[in-house]
């Protein structure tokens, strides 16, 4: 498992990180997501493997949050796993298993893999935001969702792709779009991330138009267990929160916890209590008649 931070562009914060599953063959090496995700789509297996990179992700990101970490979690969910009638059920029974805050999780999902079944996915989108839920439409802007679909949809967050961060700052069209999706976002009064940022330049036009967050090889690159460097020189202002720390207490989950993780732990459980009845509903299978 890696983990690519996701960072505020007012603050420099590490606010979340973003799930990220890889391959190391013993032969043939890294082995691209490119390459065996669509094949896992294919052959089925992409529903156990969408399973365990939720089930660990809440795992490990609860840990560093009982450390003192605050700290949201972004997990990709493929169209397959979207298309699953106990979608909702079987999220709601990892979340119970892992303890993990649903208000902590935002799950992403792709314009297509929503618009294969608009009104099914009205329902079951509904259905995650009741659990606490956050929903993100990734890679927003090269699908094919109307506006009239979009606010009927409990969405949250807005991804730009990285397509139209790549060519910020040569492209007019690319700067336009990004600015029309930021702008569009705010009137929604939704979030909106930048995918992709590489360079200080897309960083300073990204905030001159008031994106909310960014990813990309400006901050970290995704690393296993979160082991990404804060590199406060290359994302001002300076104040990063969280940084290589969340890279230690995500690959050390039994570290010893001071007096101020111990009281967000404390807190954590009181908002598991408060959590346990809403997330219990979802994961009771009905009886047979």
């Amino acid at each position: 498992m890696h983990y690519q931070p996701q960072v505020r562009l007012d603050s420099g914060a590490v606010v979340a990180v973003e799930a990220l599953v890889r391959w190391f063959h013993a032969d043939l090496g890294l082995i691209s997501p490119a390459e065996f995700i669509p094949l896992a789509e294919e052959t089925g297996l992409i529903l156990d493997l969408g399973r365990w990179v939720l089930n660990t992700a809440c795992a490990q990101v609860r840990a560093s949050q009982e450390q003192g970490f605050e700290l949201r979690l972004a997990v990709n969910l493929s169209g397959r796993q979207f298309e699953q009638d106990d979608l909702v059920r079987s999220i709601a029974q990892v979340i119970e298993a892992t303890a993990f805050d649903p208000a902590d999780l935002e799950l992403e999902l792709t314009e297509s893999s929503i618009m294969r079944s608009p009104e099914q996915a009205v329902a079951k989108l509904h259905a995650l935001n009741r659990l606490g839920i956050r929903l993100s439409i990734d890679d927003f802007g090269t699908g094919y969702s109307s506006l009239g679909h979009l606010k009927r949809f409990p969405i949250r967050t807005l991804k730009i792709d990285q397509s139209f961060i790549q060519d910020i700052t040569t492209d007019p069209n690319d700067a336009a779009i990004a600015q029309a999706i930021i702008a569009l976002a705010e009137s929604l009064q939704l979030k909106v991330i930048a995918e992709g940022v590489e360079t200080r330049e897309q960083l300073d036009l990204l905030r001159r138009y008031h994106c909310d967050e960014m990813q990309g090889y400006l901050f970290a690159r995704a690393a296993a267990g979160g082991a990404f460097g804060t590199a406060p020189e290359r994302c001002p202002p300076a104040r990063l929160k969280c940084g290589g720390q969340v890279a230690r207490s995500l690959r050390a989950p039994n570290a010893r916890m001071g007096s101020g993780a111990r009281a967000a732990a404390h807190h954590l459980r009181e908002r598991d209590q408060r959590k346990r009845k809403t997330i219990g509903q979802f994961t009771t299978k009905p009886a047979d008649p």
